[in-house]
């Protein structure tokens, strides 16, 4: 019986070691971010540079590792962000999906969590990110199974690292709704510093035009043009706009015979179609900053909207 479970064990750690995604020498680093600059300064001072001279912070009792909460509309980058982070660091970089952590039979949930902290500790310097973190943290007035507490417990017992060291692992949580997040996980020393990831600024999206664009037959686009046109949309939405443009144009090739390039009009054509798919997001939030933020967790976005307000487009006379 005994051996039938050792074997089981092992089968659980071969399947983990398979399901997240696990990268030694990530050649990513913010000159692959486009924009950003505010919070590219804030990630080099609070994760980077630790991870860069450790002697210098540990002289000044400043741990190296711990856990940041990446938290902004959907498709607006966060993985790349964390991936870039993971490359200024030099670190080893696990990429975990929820669905890799939690299982339908009971206890392997928890073995998943300790199996990926212990590679993770192996593999030191590390980053682990974990995606939609919101579903494994959820407040646990939200939680629909009891044992999804244990899971909860299992978690936050290996973040804190109660029986290993994690120093010189650092944990990225990334989430779209950050206010479902339990407040057990933003406890100091866990998820405790929050990092808002933003739609790109105009002179990001003039870049992600340039670089979707750059094998691409294409006649003096205007670039400007395209960014101005791009306010609040997200770098999903940019390349859904480019991909809809060439569609548009092959279509045309393919009835006619006659090859073109691509040109602004295409593109123009394309966002007049495309609604960008963030401005919910902040509907949304607008009510979380109005209603829940007496502690000031999200005055970091009131202060990206102070400046920047989604506009509504007309469609047909009508809002």
């Amino acid at each position: 019986m005994s051996e039938i479970l050792s074997n089981k064990e092992e089968t659980l750690e071969d399947n983990l070691k398979e399901t997240f995604l696990f990268e030694k020498d990530l050649n990513i680093t913010f000159d692959e971010v486009a924009g950003l600059d505010t919070l590219k300064k804030k990630a080099n001072m609070k994760i980077i540079m630790p991870f860069q001279k450790p002697e210098l912070f540990k002289k000044y009792n400043k741990k190296i590792g711990g856990g940041i909460l990446m938290y902004g509309p959907p498709g607006c980058g966060k993985t790349h962000f964390a991936k870039a982070i993971a490359g200024e660091c030099k670190a080893s970089f696990f990429h975990v999906g929820i669905d890799q952590i939690l299982d339908k039979w009971l206890g392997n949930s928890e073995k998943n969590i300790a199996g990926l902290f212990k590679e993770a500790r192996a593999h030191k310097p590390a980053i682990i990110f974990i995606d939609e973190i919101d579903a494994l943290g959820r407040k646990r007035e939200l939680l629909k199974h009891s044992s999804s507490s244990s899971v909860i417990n299992t978690f936050l017992s290996q973040l804190d690292g109660f029986d290993s060291d994690n120093e010189g692992i650092l944990i990225i949580g990334a989430t779209n709704a950050p206010w479902d997040v339990d407040s057990a996980f933003k406890r100091t020393g866990r998820f405790d510093t929050l990092f808002f990831v933003p739609p790109p600024d105009d002179n990001a999206r003039e870049s992600m035009f340039k670089l979707l664009l750059k094998d691409i037959p294409i006649y003096k686009i205007d670039y400007k043009k395209l960014a101005s046109e791009t306010n609040f949309y997200s770098g999903a939405d940019i390349k859904g706009i480019v991909d809809s443009a060439i569609e548009i144009a092959l279509d045309e090739i393919l009835e006619t015979g006659n090859e073109r390039d691509i040109v602004t009009e295409d593109i123009l054509a394309s966002i007049a179609t495309n609604k960008p798919t963030v401005t919910e997001w902040f509907d949304l939030v607008n009510n979380v900053l109005e209603y829940a933020n007496e502690s000031g967790e999200y005055n970091d976005v009131a202060e990206y909207l102070a400046f920047n307000k989604p506009k509504k487009k007309k469609i047909m006379g009508f809002l």
